[in-house]
């Protein structure tokens, strides 16, 4: 079958790699790509957004099925307007993909049906917002309620740096309509995990928990970023913890969604906080995060096609999904000044030679006029690899990225020890 993957970033790169491996995808095409999903799929000129464009480029080359993977084409109704086409697509539909596009309804749901998560209010008039600010005091969470590409959340540490944030995002538009409205909440304390669960509307398959690394430097430092690396599975996530949130969290969010007419298919993101009260929702995503895409993925040992089709059809229970054992760890390689400005154009070298211990899935990558692999994004490429344990997993990423080289990359040098 002919296999359109919507997206150009090292989570596509991951669900692109998966998916070359099934016998199923005898066509693999990807819009719009990048310079490493080009050695894989053939790269497609149409942006993640376009969804007339995409709909009409699948239509014309009769794609047997779409997989809809970043969130903003997700919130656009991707996923709707291939189905009314007569094309099969993976992903959550508009209705169901506001659990991410919109803090405020994810935690007004929370809320309905008692699903464990911080104390909150959601604000459309700065003033009310600072003055809530000012009651509640510090350490104190401001959200813009809408899609900010994995920034759009100050822990703020004191009461003035909470205030500046809800004015940066309500009166100076820093995050343009998705920040118009926030949602301010407690700051809860505890290891944050990150589960990924395969859903088909009714039923509901976890993937090994994860960790993502959301600042820019060490120690936790830094400004939020997209990620800079993640790994797979996570100790503080014991059985214990797992079969609480299964029963607290998981299937009462996949009811709930049932239950409001917003039937989920595709993958949720739910991101968890271990509170000393127990687990709780911090965040939900619609999609596969990024970079815990690339860690969860490299342990996959069932054919991703057949989860993707089952999770649509609605039979997620009628299939395997096998984990490999063992750890997996991606370590992120950013351009210099990231997460603010940066350089693009920028020549990499060393990645021949780094694929021969791990996978480097290229995040924000292209080709220049002569050919050659360059910078082309913020989080530039994920080194990828598995080992029998995690210890071993983050040894042989670093070691498989030593060879890579760009001009001003940097990367964090704790991933996997920084909590």
């Amino acid at each position: 079958m002919n296999v359109l993957v919507v997206g150009g970033g090292g989570r596509e790169h991951a669900i692109v790699w998966a998916l070359s491996k099934s016998p199923k995808v005898t066509g693999l095409f990807c819009a719009p790509g990048n310079a490493g999903i080009a050695q894989l799929a053939q790269c497609v000129d149409v942006k993640a957004t376009d969804v007339s464009g995409m709909v009409a480029w699948a239509k014309e080359h009769h794609m047997d099925f779409v997989v809809v993977a970043p969130d903003d084409p997700l919130a656009l109704g991707m996923v709707d307007a291939l189905e009314e086409a007569g094309i099969p697509a993976f992903g959550p539909r508009e209705n169901a993909a506001v659990i991410e596009a919109s803090k405020a309804f994810s935690k007004d749901l929370m809320a309905k049906y008692h699903i464990p998560t911080a104390k909150h209010r959601t604000f459309t008039e700065l003033d009310a917002a600072l003055s809530y600010i000012e009651e509640q005091g510090a350490p104190i969470v401001v959200k813009a309620d809408g899609l900010a590409l994995g920034k759009g959340v100050v822990v703020a540490q004191t009461v003035e740096e909470a205030k500046e944030a809800a004015k940066s995002m309500m009166a100076d538009g820093k995050f343009g309509a998705a920040g118009a409205c926030v949602v301010i909440e407690e700051c809860m304390t505890g290891p944050e995990v990150t589960v990924l669960a395969f859903c088909d509307g009714e039923h509901l398959v976890t993937m090994p928990a994860s960790q993502d690394h959301k600042r820019a430097f060490d120690g936790n430092q830094g400004p939020n970023t997209g990620g800079m690396g993640a790994i797979a599975p996570v100790a503080c996530y014991s059985p214990e913890v797992a079969k609480r949130c299964e029963a607290e969290i998981f299937r009462p969010t996949v009811a709930a969604m049932a239950a409001e007419g917003r039937p989920f298919q595709g993958v949720i993101y739910f991101g968890l906080m271990l509170t000393p009260q127990g687990p709780k929702v911090v965040e939900y995503n619609a999609r596969f995060g990024d970079p815990e895409c690339q860690a969860v993925l490299s342990l996959l040992d069932s054919d991703l096609m057949d989860i993707f089709e089952a999770c649509r059809s609605g039979k997620l229970d009628q299939v395997d999904v096998r984990w490999k054992d063992g750890a997996a760890c991606c370590l992120v390689l950013a351009s210099g000044g990231y997460p603010a400005s940066y350089p693009k154009g920028l020549p990499i070298t060393g990645l021949e030679e780094a694929g021969k211990s791990a996978v480097v899935f290229h995040a924000g990558t292209a080709r220049n006029e002569a050919g050659d692999i360059v910078t082309n994004g913020g989080r530039v490429l994920g080194v990828t690899a598995v080992a029998v344990d995690l210890e071993g997993a983050i040894a042989k990423a670093y070691a498989a990225a030593k060879p890579i080289h760009f001009d001003g990359m940097h990367f964090r040098t704790d991933i996997g020890h920084a909590f």
